[in-house]
C-alpha cells in the first residue's frame, strides 16, 4: 500500500474523520504522536547527566525547561517520523493504532504538529536553557528524521546502529543543559547509548521481523538468522558494558555507580548470550524468549542512570 493509497482510503476520509472525533480523543492522538513511552526513557538519560553535571541537585527550573525542550524536540522527530512511515504503519500490526493510519489526525496536521514542536522546542531550550542545548536537540531531530526515517530505516540492516545515534543527544544535552559545554563524561555516556541502541532495539525486532518484512524494511533480523542476530547483540552488549565503566578509572565517578554498572552488565551479559545460545541452538517461536533482553535492557539503562545520578552524593 503507498502513501497515496493511505491517504485516499476513501477521498477525504482522513480529514473528515478527525475533524468529527471527540475533542479528548483528537488530545490523546497528537499526544501519541510524540510516542510518550520512548520519550519517557529519553528523560531518564536526561536528568541523571545533569545531576553528574552539576555533582549534585542542579537548579530544578532548569531541569524542568530542559525536560520540557527535550520532551517536544523528541515528540517533535516522533511526529514527523509517523508522517513519513504512514504509508508501511498501514501495515504493520504493530503501527495499524497509529493517529494517520486510524483517521484520527490527518498527514497536513500531523505535519504541522511535528514542524512546530521542532521550532518551538528549538527557541525554548535556546532562549532558556542555552544555544547549544537547543542546537544539539534539534540536530537530533534533523538526523532522526532525515538520515534516519528518510535515508536509512529503508535502506540498510545498519538502520538502527546509526539512526540510534539520535537516541544519545539527550545525554549530551543534559550535561551541556548545566556546564553549556560537552565534556568526556557526556560523550562516555553518549557512546554507552550508542552501543545500548542496537541490542535493545534487535530482541524486539526478531519478534517482529515478519512485520518489517512485509513493508520491506530491512531491520537486521529480515536479512539474517537469529544466530547471526544474537551474535550481534553480545558483541554489541560487551562494548556497552566496558564503554560504561570507562566514567570510573577517569575520575567522574566514585565507588557506587561502577558497582551498579558492573552488576547490572553482567546480567545483560548473562542475558544476551543465553538468548545467542538460544539461537544457536535452533531454538525458534516464544521459546527463544527474545523479549526477555529487550525487557531488561530498559531495566538496565534506568539503573545505570539512576547510579549516575545519585553517585555524586556518595563521593
Amino acid at each position: 500500500m503507498s502513501v497515496t493509497a493511505v491517504e485516499s482510503r476513501p477521498p477525504g476520509v482522513l480529514d473528515h474523520s478527525a475533524r468529527h472525533r471527540p475533542f479528548g480523543a483528537r488530545v490523546k492522538a497528537f499526544i501519541a504522536l510524540t510516542k510518550p513511552r520512548i520519550i519517557e526513557l529519553l528523560l531518564m538519560t536526561t536528568i541523571p547527566v545533569m545531576f553528574l553535571a552539576a555533582q549534585g541537585v542542579p537548579d530544578l527550573r532548569l531541569v524542568l525547561v530542559t525536560c520540557v525542550g527535550g520532551y517536544l524536540s523528541a515528540g517533535g522527530a516522533n511526529a514527523l517520523n509517523m508522517y513519513i512511515d504512514r504509508d508501511i504503519d498501514a501495515l504493520m500490526h504493530r503501527t495499524e493504532q497509529r493517529p494517520l493510519v486510524t483517521g484520527m489526525v490527518s498527514p497536513r496536521e500531523c505535519l504541522v504538529f511535528g514542524i512546530s514542536l521542532a521550532v518551538g522546542s528549538t527557541l525554548l531550550l535556546g532562549f532558556l536553557v542555552n544555544w547549544l542545548s537547543g542546537a544539539l536537540a534539534l540536530g537530533a531531530l534533523l538526523f532522526y528524521v532525515f538520515v534516519y526515517t528518510l535515508l536509512l530505516k529503508r535502506r540498510t540492516s545498519q538502520n538502527i546502529v546509526w539512526g540510534g545515534i539520535a537516541g544519545c543527544m539527550p545525554v549530551l544535552i543534559g550535561w551541556s543543559s548545566v556546564k553549556n559545554e560537552v565534556s568526556w563524561a557526556a560523550v562516555i555516556l553518549f557512546l554507552v547509548m550508542f552501543f545500548w541502541t542496537p541490542p535493545h532495539y534487535w530482541p524486539l525486532s526478531m519478534k517482529v521481523k515478519d512485520d518489517y518484512a512485509r513493508v520491506g524494511v530491512p531491520m537486521l533480523p529480515v536479512v539474517a538468522g537469529n544466530k547471526a542476530v544474537a551474535t550481534q547483540i553480545v558483541i554489541y552488549s560487551w562494548v556497552m558494558v566496558g564503554t560504561s565503566l570507562l566514567l570510573w578509572p577517569l575520575g567522574y565517578v566514585g565507588w557506587f555507580y561502577p558497582v551498579v554498572a558492573l552488576l547490572a552488565g553482567g546480567l545483560w551479559l548473562w542475558e544476551a548470550h543465553a538468548l545467542r545460545a538460544r539461537a544457536k541452538a535452533g531454538v525458534t517461536g516464544a521459546k527463544l524468549k527474545e523479549m526477555r533482553l529487550f525487557h531488561w535492557s530498559i531495566t538496565y539503562v534506568s539503573l545505570v542512570f539512576v547510579a549516575v545520578a545519585v553517585d555524586p552524593f556518595l563521593r
